[in-house]
């Protein structure tokens, strides 16, 4: 399982590149035969790394595989088919899992699967090393680290991006994630997530408040906030800044930090003054009362086979998927 919080110790370079065999040039040129090649999960895995960007080895194996061994040998055969492109960020210690971006051919499948044509996907023929060299690789990772947790001890029918989120709600709000997690006792939780690093003062995430609240109002709708913060200290300065100004606006906000246990477990703080200790996300649901999610697949979402717009939002999958 990934831990909560990437490496602090990435320096972000890409990865001296894997020869891929020449028979691979023709694969990717031949989507035809390629779409022979690919698997279910590996359709799904396509639309994942263009909605989330990037995910590690170890994201992808705690999401869709039974084992590291069968997922590495799979991801590389994806790899030299071109549909995955990877790089290995430098560690000042240890070394770092292999982490796989949206390949070319992976990216003209995507495009065919839609009736559009590669510019449409965003994809760029440097689209691996932009992201390695991207100085929110670390925040990007962060994110979907905690995502994968919620993911694969529970189940997550509903995970958007942030820039999903943004298309969404742009006017109002810019979360990093929008997520529905269904916990073991059935119970769901919608959140939005803001996933804070330190790097910026907390006022910032103050004045982000209102949005949530102009968000709820216009689309009478009650979705919680989670804030994960980086530090103990940093989350206790936060709930300082954020109490007064939660409870004005009647948003149901809740805190954590990543020198906690796993976020799916007792790792959340409800900004207010109940309840003293913290809560499992099927707390969380509970204490909340009800609530009432901002997305709704159902009518956010294109049928399957009626792509008319990317990114759309693949369904992670919980359990892993049969044959790996």
């Amino acid at each position: 399982m990934p831990t909560t919080t990437p490496n602090p110790g990435y320096v972000p370079r890409a990865a001296v590149r894997r020869r891929r065999p020449a028979q691979a040039g023709r694969a990717r040129s031949d989507l035809a035969h390629l779409a022979t090649r690919l698997t279910s999960r590996d359709v799904w895995l396509i639309e994942m790394l263009h909605e989330h960007k990037v995910l590690t080895s170890h994201h992808i194996t705690a999401l869709a595989f039974t084992g590291h061994r069968t997922a590495n040998r799979r991801l590389r055969e994806l790899y030299f088919l071109g549909v995955l492109d990877s790089f290995r960020p430098l560690r000042q210690t240890g070394s770092a899992p292999e982490h796989y971006t949206l390949g070319r051919a992976g990216a003209e499948l995507l495009a065919a699967r839609a009736g559009t044509d590669l510019a449409a996907t965003g994809w760029r023929k440097d689209n691996a090393a932009r992201i390695a060299f991207s100085p929110t690789l670390e925040h990007t990772l962060g994110v979907n680290t905690l995502l994968v947790h919620f993911a694969a001890t529970g189940r997550l029918p509903v995970w958007l991006s942030e820039r999903s989120a943004t298309r969404l709600w742009g006017d109002w709000i810019h979360p990093d994630a929008y997520a529905h997690h269904t916990c073991s006792n059935g119970q769901l939780l919608p959140f939005f997530l803001e996933y804070d690093t330190g790097s910026y003062n907390l006022a910032r995430l103050e004045a982000k408040l209102p949005g949530y609240a102009a968000l709820a109002t216009t689309t009478a709708t009650r979705t919680p906030l989670l804030i994960h913060t980086s530090t103990a200290a940093r989350e206790t300065a936060l709930r300082r800044r954020l109490t007064d100004s939660a409870d004005r606006l009647d948003l149901p906000v809740a805190t954590g930090n990543a020198q906690l246990a796993e976020p799916t477990g007792p790792a959340w703080l409800p900004l207010g003054p109940t309840p003293s200790t913290r809560l499992a996300p099927a707390q969380l649901a509970a204490h909340w009362g009800i609530l009432t999610p901002a997305f709704t697949p159902e009518t956010d979402m294109p049928p399957p086979g009626r792509h008319t717009t990317l990114p759309w939002r693949p369904i992670p999958p919980q359990p892993p998927m049969p044959g790996g």
